[in-house]
């Protein structure tokens, strides 16, 4: 039984679903859209409407993007000759934020992880290699997780490589194991590139 009206119930419901959000933290978002001016609220709607309906992959990297291709593929200045690998279009921001990485992106969107499920047909394996294919890329740099699935999934790509003549390079494990992209810090990311290996 619920203590609440039922758009609130179904509010604080809509908002447990959320990652990492449990029942308190649903009820106190839920009471603080309630608190909020309308024209708040509809803005909040609006903002999360936009998001969902007007983002897309780059048909490039696939990073998530509202413009096709996106800024980074688009950009006059980038490195075209260097492509960094990611799992994840938030590795992308995390490695932009370095401002060392010159370079393209291409987001894998997921890692090789057979427990999950997840083989090397899930993620953008073949759309990594056609890239490659095309030809004038010098170095493909793994940036990967690193953790079992983000090192299986370089290895793999690693193999898929080497017979391409492509030099490929691991950023350095200066990001502990077991940890995400995401959550490592600029400098911590920075050396990391700096210290990348030969796979």
């Amino acid at each position: 039984m619920s203590f609440y009206a039922t758009p609130v119930a179904r509010l604080i419901e809509e908002f447990e679903k959320l990652p990492g959000i449990g029942h308190k933290t649903a009820q106190r978002l839920a009471f603080h859209v309630l608190d909020l001016p309308a024209d708040k609220v509809e803005g909040l709607a609006n903002a999360i409407k936009e998001a969902k309906f007007k983002t897309k992959y780059c048909s490039i990297c696939s990073n998530l993007t509202d413009v096709d291709p996106c800024s980074v593929c688009s950009g006059a200045t980038r490195d075209r000759s260097v492509i960094c690998v990611v799992e994840d279009s938030r590795d992308v921001v995390a490695m932009e934020k370095t401002r060392e990485f010159k370079g393209l992106y291409h987001v894998l969107h997921g890692a090789i992880s057979p427990m999950e499920g997840i083989g090397p047909e899930d993620i953008k394996i073949k759309e990594l290699l056609a890239r490659v294919g095309e030809g004038n890329i010098r170095e493909v740099i793994i940036a990967t997780n690193p953790n079992i699935e983000g090192e299986a999934t370089a290895m793999y790509i690693s193999k898929l490589l080497k017979p391409l003549g492509i030099k490929t390079t691991r950023i350095a494990h200066g990001i502990p194991v077991g940890g995400d992209i995401e959550y490592a810090d600029e400098v911590t990311l920075a050396k990391s590139l700096e210290g990348r290996r030969e796979l």
